[in-house]
């Protein structure tokens, strides 16, 4: 089989909103005509030295000159390349430890990390804090991931869910079309990878790149992701993770990341697991990552404890908030008088009103507050009704939002309105709450208002916990929010 190409280069670093993602420098790809998916043989090492051996000039123009025989290759040849750089490893070391930053020395670093990413790509100019931090760091529906290594933080990603703020790509990238498909939407952003580890063939990337995908799909309520890309590095998302674009027009100038081009890609997680399976299902295990996403258990990861089932993680205390964006940083004194009225909104608690941003009008009114909760949830419930005649049935509920007196559900069928029955709703593992309930309107998409009679220890207990607790630790000792015991 005649060969198609041989192509030597170094590959740049992949950028989402401006963070560099490490993939293997150099490569000697020989691609067979016609060959499709099947496997290109690597021959690293080879092209490392020869270039390694030449001066800096020669290095850069020799790369660059590769670069683009590369990207000369027809696209599915491209694809196959890229695809092959794969290297997860389904049991890495001990020493890589994948969690929720979630005390001030995780997230500072993560900030750290992510500020010297940026600066280096020319995404953003050096501030005094040395750290990147964004109005959507300071958001309750914002987690942040990290890695650490040997106890250091070597890569962080954040997962932004969609909240009052919107999405920053949302700025430069229509998302209505993907609003009205079914599930959450969360976009990946504040991704960086320790320059150390942007050599060793995703090492670090991959590993938080599985922590990325079980969050989202076991704990953060998430069907579809979005991500803001460097046009140059799109196909190594659609080849090995297969995102698709949100449109094929390139923005030029997108402000939040120092004015570098972008295009917006979605990856819908419900489908995902096929298509991974068609394309990495035959592959040896450190090239597999359908089982690698979807069947390796991965002890490094430490998911955070949940009593309840809610679906996003908060960590900022008023102490935190304080010191990232006032003391360290000047974020929230550079907000938008509109900005700073729905931060207040959502931490509508007394002890932050002390580190928030002073506001000219009052707070948003309880009705307004009640839109901007710090805490979602998906509990798994069934409502039993008893007809006039005495029949019975049995309708499955899932529960996506709360109060004390009543809560949003979706339903699978048709739920009677102003009929009473009993919901048993599982809040939490251990968590089972029985109330009296009856569906008072219909909200369309199949999603039901119901109204409750007396609630029991159990809801009042979830309930004044989600309303008087700032972080998800203090979820877990919910019994000391009740105040009627």
């Amino acid at each position: 089989m005649p060969v198609l190409a041989i192509v030597v280069w170094r590959l740049p670093p992949v950028l989402t909103t401006a963070t560099e993602l490490p993939w293997p420098s150099t490569t000697c790809a020989v691609l067979p005509a016609g060959d499709g998916e099947r496997q290109a043989p690597c021959f690293l090492q080879t092209g490392w030295q020869m270039i390694n051996r030449l001066d800096q000039p020669a290095r850069r123009l020799l790369r660059t000159t590769l670069r683009s025989a590369f990207n000369a290759l027809p696209r599915d040849s491209r694809m196959a390349v890229y695809r092959n750089f794969v290297d997860c490893d389904p049991a890495p070391t001990d020493r890589l430890v994948l969690k929720i930053a979630d005390t001030q020395e995780e997230l500072e670093a993560c900030f750290r990390l992510l500020h010297d990413a940026y600066v280096s790509s020319g995404l953003m100019q050096p501030q005094p804090s040395g750290m990147r931090v964004t109005i959507y760091h300071a958001l309750p529906t914002t987690t942040t991931l990290c890695a650490k290594y040997d106890g250091e933080v070597v890569g962080t990603l954040s997962l932004i869910r969609e909240s009052v703020l919107g999405f920053p790509l949302q700025r430069i990238f229509d998302l209505s079309e993907l609003r009205e498909k079914k599930g959450n939407l969360a976009e990946v952003s504040a991704l960086a990878i320790a320059r150390r580890f942007r050599q060793t063939g995703g090492s670090i990337l991959f590993p938080l790149m599985k922590f990325m995908y079980e969050y989202c799909t076991t704990f953060f309520d998430t069907r579809h992701l979005v991500i803001a890309v460097n046009p140059r590095h799109i196909e190594m998302y659609e080849s090995l993770l297969f995102f698709q674009r949100l449109s094929q027009n390139v923005v030029e100038n997108y402000d939040f990341v120092n004015g570098a081009p972008a295009i917006g890609a979605t990856l819908d997680l419900g489908t995902a697991p096929e298509t991974f399976r068609q394309h990495y299902g035959s592959k040896p295990p450190k090239r597999n990552l359908h089982a690698f996403f979807t069947e390796v258990w991965m002890p490094n990861i430490q998911l955070p404890p949940r009593r309840f089932y809610t679906t996003n993680d908060p960590v900022l205390t008023p102490e935190l908030l304080d010191y990232f964006f006032n003391v360290r940083t000047p974020v929230f004194s550079l907000l938008s008088e509109r900005k700073k009225e729905l931060l207040h909104a959502i931490y509508d608690l007394p002890a932050y009103r002390a580190v928030l941003p002073p506001i000219v009008r009052a707070p948003a009114d309880a009705g307004e507050r009640r839109r901007h909760r710090r805490f979602s949830v998906r509990c798994p419930a069934e409502l039993s009704l008893r007809s006039v005649d005495g029949d019975g049935s049995t309708v499955s509920l899932e529960i996506v939002q709360l109060s004390r007196y009543g809560f949003q559900a979706h339903a699978p069928i048709a739920v009677p309105i102003d009929v009473w029955g009993e919901v048993t709703v599982q809040l939490g593992p251990a968590e089972v709450s029985r109330i009296q309930v009856a569906a008072s309107r219909a909200s369309g998409m199949g999603f039901y208002g119901f109204r409750l009679g007396e609630p029991d220890l159990v809801w009042r207990k979830f309930v004044t916990a989600l309303y008087g607790g700032s972080t998800h630790a203090d979820l877990q000792n919910a019994t000391a929010f009740l105040n009627d015991r």
